[in-house]
């Protein structure tokens, strides 16, 4: 069972796109996972969490760089060296791994202008609706929720409409993908999910 913590996550991206520091061995390769046996059977713990491969842990190798890393598959190209000592001073949760994170971040602005564009009144609509629900989720709840219903059969009906479009346009599954800013499995998923609804 994989438990590998991804730090980093964007709402519209979803598990397509979940970032985290990346390990790097000297020889520039990803190390594989390790496990670890909780006592419980055939479960193990598998995790590929950077600062496991600190050279001691479960015998893990040790690392000597991190890089930016994306559940899409994507790997950052720039190396960002790893202080042991820093680490070990400090505990992993409080290292500095900005540099990874940064990288993640460029990636996913490409992702986002590979995809295909909201129009900026949907987004600023969007946005507008966002506060305003918060908003009234404290004042009026009531009234919040019924708002949220009818949000949800709109999605529903728009959702399935859109899904089916899609299809009949007879793109491919890596066109949709990318224009969604999704893996081809999560594409597939969502388009099904709407599809479903029709």
């Amino acid at each position: 069972m994989e438990e590998t913590e991804f730090e980093w996550h964007t709402e519209e991206f979803g598990a397509s796109h979940r970032g985290r520091p990346g390990p790097v061995l000297p020889d520039g390769t990803e190390p594989k996972p390790v496990f670890f046996d909780l006592g419980s059977g055939t479960h193990f713990h598998e995790t590929s969490d950077w600062w496991v491969y600190d050279g001691h842990t479960r015998n893990a190798p040790r690392a000597s760089a991190l890089r930016g890393a994306c559940s899409c598959g994507w790997r950052g190209t720039t190396l960002h060296p790893v202080d042991w000592q820093q680490v070990a001073a400090e505990g992993p949760e409080w290292y500095d791994t900005s540099g990874p994170h940064a990288d993640w971040k460029q990636h996913m602005t490409e992702v986002e202008h590979r995809s295909v564009p909201v129009p900026e009144d949907i987004t600023d609509l969007l946005t507008r609706l966002r506060e305003r629900l918060v908003v009234l989720a404290d004042d009026a709840p009531l009234a919040a929720l019924r708002i949220v219903a009818a949000l949800e059969s709109t999605i529903a009906e728009t959702g399935a409409v859109a899904a089916h479009a899609a299809r009949a346009d007879s793109e491919s599954w890596e066109t949709i993908a990318t224009g969604l800013g999704l893996t081809e499995p999560e594409a597939r998923t969502r388009l099904h999910r709407y599809a479903r609804r029709y």
